[in-house]
C-alpha cells in the first residue's frame, strides 16, 4: 500500500509539472496572440461611405456591445471601427469647413466673423465614437479592478490552502477528517478556477505557488489516490473533447480565411483546457501535444496572414510617404497673388485626395507618425494661406480708410461752394489719388465708390451749371473778336487805310473785348496776331525794324492781357524747360541717325527721325519767339 501511495505521489508530481508547462505556454501564446490581434485592422473602406452609413455602423457596434455585454473581442472591434472612422470624419470636417469658409470669404470678402457649426450627422458620429470609447474605457477599468480583486481572492485561496495543509499535517486525520479536508480542497480548487485573470507580473508567481501547494496536498493525500485517478480519467475525457473542438477550428481553415473570431474561440477553449486538472500520466503529454498541434495550425495561419498583411501595409506606407514628400515644399510656399494661392490650393487638395483614396492600413508606429506629419503639413499650408488673406484684408481695410478720407475731402469742397480753378484742380488730384489706392473689402467696394463718384459728379455738375452763363458770354466775345479780325484783315488789304493810329485803335478794341471759350482761344489769338502782322506789314511809312517792334509789342500786349505778371514768369520758365527738352531731343535724334545702316528699313527710320527733327525745329523756333515776347512784356 505504501509503495502504491509513493507511485501515486510521483505520478501526480509529473502531471502537475506538465500542468505548469501548460501555464507557461499560456503566457507566451497569450502575449503572441494579443500582439497579433492588435495588428489586425478592419477591411472596410470607410472613406467611401456617407455620414448616414458611418452612423449606422457605429450604432450597430454600440448596440452589439450593449446587447452582448462587455466582451473584449466586441469592445476591441467596436473601438477599432471607431478609431478607423475618426480620420475619415476629420477629413469630412476639414473639407466642409474649408468649403464653408471659401463661400463665406466669397460673400463677405474675408473670414472675419466666420463661425461654423458642424451638422447633426457629424455631431452624431462624434457622440457615438465617444460613447464607444467610454464603454471600452469603463470595461478595461472594471477589468483592472476585477484583476486586482482576483489577485486578492487567489492570494486568500493560497493562504486557505496553506492553512488546510498545516491543519492536515498537524493532526491525525480519520476518514471523516480526510473527507472534510478533501471537500475543502475541492472548494478551493473550484473557487480558484472561478477567479478570473490577474495582472501578468503576478500570474506566474501565484500559479507556481498554487501548483506547489497542490503538489504538497496530493502528496499528503495518498489515501485518495483512487479518487484522484478517477478525476484524472474524467479530465482526460474533457481534454479530449476540447482537442476535438480546436481540431475542428483548424480544419475549418480549409474553407474559410483566418479571422479574429476563430482565434478568440480557440483562446476560450484554451482557457477551459488549462483549468482542467491533470489526466493520467500516460495520456497527459499526448493530450497536450494533440491540443498544441491544433493550436499551432491556427497560430501559423494567423502568422502567415499577418506577414502578408505587413507586406501590404509597407506598400501603403511607401505610397503615402511619396505623397507626403510631394507636399513638403507646399509648407514654405508664399505668393502675393490670390489667383496663385487658389491654384496652389487645388494642387495640394489633389494630393490630399490621393492620400485619402489609398486604402488599407500602414505599420502602426510608422503610419501614425507619417499621418501626423502629413496632416501637419496640410495645416501649415492652410495656415500660411490664411495669414496671406488676413494680411490682404488688413491692407484692404487701410485702403478703405484712405478712400473714405478722400470722400470726406471732396464732400467738404462741395459744401464750401467754391468752383475756382484751384478747387477744381484739387478735386482732380483727389480723383488721381483714388485711382492709385488699391482694393477695399468686397462688401464695401460698391458703396465707397458710389459715395466718391456722387460727390465728384455733384461738384462738376454744379460747376458746369454755373459756367453755362459764362460760356454764353464767351461765345459773344468770340463773335466780336472774329469780326474785329476780319476788319483788320480787310484794312491790311487796303494800304491807304493803314496807319499806326488805326493799329492802336484795333489793339484797344481787342483789349476791351472779354474772354472767349478756351477751345477757341489759341486759334483766335493766332489769327489775330497774323492779322496784326499783316496789317503792320502794310503800313508803308514804317521801316522793317519799326514793323518788327510793332509786331512784338502787339504780341506782348496780347500775352499781358491774357495773363498777369506772375503767369508770365511761370510761362517763361515753362518755355525755357520745353526749349531745353526739344534741344536735347533734337541732339539725340540727330545722333541716332548716324548709327542707321544702309537698308530699306533704316531709310524708313531715318525719314521718320528727320520728320521728328523738322517738327521739333519748328516748335523750337516758335518757343524762342514766344520767349522774346514774354521777356519784352516782363
Amino acid at each position: 500500500m505504501a509503495q502504491e501511495q509513493q507511485e501515486g505521489v510521483k505520478s501526480e508530481e509529473q502531471e502537475d509539472l506538465t500542468q505548469k508547462s501548460i501555464d507557461t505556454l499560456e503566457i507566451d501564446l497569450n502575449n503572441e496572440l494579443t500582439e497579433e490581434h492588435e495588428e489586425v485592422a478592419p477591411d472596410v473602406d470607410y472613406t467611401q461611405l456617407s455620414k448616414e452609413q458611418l452612423i449606422g455602423i457605429l450604432e450597430n457596434e454600440l448596440a452589439a456591445i450593449r446587447e452582448e455585454g462587455a466582451k473584449p473581442a466586441l469592445l476591441k472591434k467596436a473601438e477599432t471601427v471607431s478609431r478607423e472612422i475618426r480620420p475619415v470624419l476629420d477629413q469630412i470636417k476639414l473639407r466642409e469647413r474649408e468649403t464653408a469658409l471659401q463661400a463665406y470669404i466669397a460673400d463677405n470678402g474675408g473670414e472675419e466673423g466666420f463661425e461654423y457649426k458642424y451638422d447633426a450627422d457629424t455631431q452624431k458620429i462624434d457622440s457615438l465614437s465617444r460613447e464607444i470609447k467610454g464603454l471600452k474605457n469603463s470595461y478595461y477599468q472594471s477589468q483592472e479592478k476585477e484583476k486586482e480583486k482576483n489577485f486578492n481572492v487567489k492570494t486568500s485561496l493560497i493562504q486557505r490552502l496553506r492553512s488546510l495543509l498545516e491543519e492536515e499535517g498537524g493532526r491525525e486525520t480519520d476518514a471523516t477528517g480526510l473527507k472534510s479536508s478533501w471537500e475543502e480542497f475541492k472548494k478551493i480548487q473550484d473557487e480558484w478556477k472561478s477567479a478570473g485573470n490577474i495582472a501578468s507580473p503576478h500570474n506566474g508567481t501565484l500559479w507556481a505557488t498554487y501548483n506547489a501547494l497542490i503538489d504538497r496536498y496530493f502528496s499528503n493525500r495518498n489515501i485518495y489516490f483512487e479518487l484522484k485517478e478517477l478525476d484524472r480519467r474524467r479530465n482526460a475525457e474533457l481534454k479530449s473533447e476540447l482537442c476535438e473542438k480546436v481540431e475542428e477550428l483548424a480544419k475549418s481553415l480549409e474553407n474559410r480565411p483566418m479571422t479574429k473570431e476563430i482565434l478568440n474561440e480557440a483562446n476560450h477553449i484554451f482557457e477551459d483546457y488549462k483549468h482542467l486538472g491533470p489526466a493520467p500520466k500516460e495520456e497527459q503529454e499526448k493530450l497536450w501535444q494533440r491540443f498544441k498541434e491544433a493550436m499551432d495550425v491556427l497560430y501559423n495561419a494567423q502568422r502567415g496572414q499577418f506577414a502578408e498583411q505587413k507586406k501590404t501595409m509597407q506598400e501603403n506606407y511607401e505610397q503615402k510617404l511619396g505623397i507626403y514628400e510631394a507636399i513638403v515644399p507646399f509648407t514654405t510656399y508664399n505668393s502675393g497673388s490670390i489667383k496663385e494661392w487658389n491654384a496652389k490650393t487645388k494642387e495640394i487638395m489633389a494630393f490630399q485626395d490621393q492620400w485619402v483614396a489609398l486604402k488599407g492600413i500602414m505599420p502602426r508606429e510608422e503610419g501614425k507618425d507619417l499621418s501626423k506629419k502629413f496632416w501637419a503639413a496640410l495645416k501649415t499650408f492652410f495656415n500660411n494661406k490664411g495669414e496671406f488673406f488676413r494680411q490682404l484684408e488688413s491692407k484692404r481695410e487701410q485702403n478703405l480708410d484712405l478712400k473714405t478720407q478722400l470722400c470726406v475731402e471732396v464732400e467738404e469742397l462741395l459744401a464750401a461752394g467754391e468752383d475756382n480753378p484751384a478747387t477744381t484742380q484739387k478735386v482732380i488730384e483727389l480723383q488721381k489719388k483714388w485711382k492709385g489706392i488699391g482694393q477695399v473689402p468686397e462688401k464695401y467696394k460698391d458703396t465707397i465708390y458710389d459715395r466718391f463718384k456722387k460727390a465728384c459728379d455733384a461738384y462738376f455738375d454744379k460747376k458746369r451749371e454755373k459756367n453755362k452763363e459764362v460760356e454764353e458770354e464767351f461765345e459773344g466775345n468770340l463773335a466780336k473778336k472774329l469780326d474785329l479780325i476780319e476788319r483788320i484783315e480787310a484794312a491790311a488789304k487796303s494800304k491807304d487805310e493803314s496807319s499806326l493810329n488805326l493799329l492802336n485803335a484795333f489793339k484797344s478794341e481787342w483789349s476791351s473785348i472779354g474772354f472767349v471759350p478756351k477751345k477757341d482761344m489759341q486759334t483766335v489769338q493766332k489769327r489775330y496776331i497774323a492779322a496784326i502782322n499783316t496789317y503792320v506789314g502794310a503800313i508803308g511809312q514804317l521801316s522793317n525794324k519799326e514793323k518788327e517792334q510793332a509786331v512784338l509789342e502787339s504780341e506782348v500786349e496780347l500775352v499781358r492781357d491774357s495773363d498777369n505778371t506772375r503767369t508770365l514768369y511761370r510761362k517763361e520758365s515753362d518755355i525755357r524747360r520745353k526749349i531745353t527738352q526739344l534741344e536735347n531731343d533734337i541732339a539725340l535724334w540727330q545722333n541716332n541717325i548716324e548709327f542707321f545702316a544702309k537698308s530699306k528699313t533704316s531709310d524708313r527710320l531715318k525719314a521718320e527721325f528727320d520728320r521728328k527733327i523738322n517738327s521739333a525745329l519748328g516748335q523750337l523756333e516758335e518757343l524762342k519767339h514766344q520767349l522774346i515776347i514774354i521777356q519784352e512784356a516782363i
